[in-house]
């Protein structure tokens, strides 16, 4: 069963939908006894870094989160913000991150684009894959995802980039390191592609 972690933040609902009409198993994840029975889980989030943050650690499922992902390895997907916080920092704010998968959160260059509006980056938007990764089976590139942000992730390790894209130059647009997945893109708003990628991570 999935387990959508609602700390306050995210389109809880998109998800939710997605989820019933490809007959999966799902349930909010409110509180530590919520985590009975889940095998995976969703991490969502918009808005600002230290906000989400600040809800993460005071919704008291913090401690339970980093056993099961960094101690237990279940597998978990975040999205847009709920992606940016599993980074150690962001210029966003002054909060730590979880530090799930090293790297800093850092703000597009607006100098790099010459049209506007020029942030956030809004819309559709092709994606190239860098590792040949079951998560992305059946996904049309060209079609791409559709993207709404301000600040993008800059991974780390190298290793840990699991596709980009373009917009002020290239960005990483997703990572992956074992068992832990980010998407800066939301898949719950991104027609078939989306499904597929979200019915492709309930068959990991």
């Amino acid at each position: 069963m999935i387990g959508i972690v609602d700390y306050g933040l995210g389109n809880l609902s998109a998800f939710s939908n997605i989820f019933k009409q490809l007959n999966i198993s799902f349930k909010a994840v409110k509180t530590e006894a919520d985590f009975q029975s889940i095998d995976k889980l969703i991490l969502p989030g918009v808005g600002a870094f230290d906000y989400a943050m600040q809800l993460l650690n005071n919704s008291g499922m913090r401690d339970t989160l980093d056993d099961l992902v960094l101690n237990k390895k279940m597998p978990v997907l975040g999205v847009c913000v709920g992606m940016q916080i599993m980074a150690n920092s962001s210029e966003e704010g002054s909060l730590p991150g979880l530090g799930w998968v090293d790297g800093t959160v850092k703000k597009i260059d607006v100098t790099k684009l010459n049209h506007k509006p020029t942030i956030p980056h809004m819309g559709w938007n092709q994606v190239r894959a860098t590792k040949d990764i079951e998560i992305f089976l059946g996904i049309d590139y060209e079609q791409g995802f559709y993207f709404l942000h301000s600040y993008y992730y800059d991974a780390e390790n190298p290793q840990d980039i699991l596709a980009v894209s373009e917009y002020a130059g290239e960005f990483a647009c997703a990572v992956h390191k074992e068992n832990i997945y980010g998407f800066q893109f939301h898949p719950e708003k991104s027609l078939l592609n989306g499904v597929t990628l979200l019915k492709n991570f309930a068959n990991l």
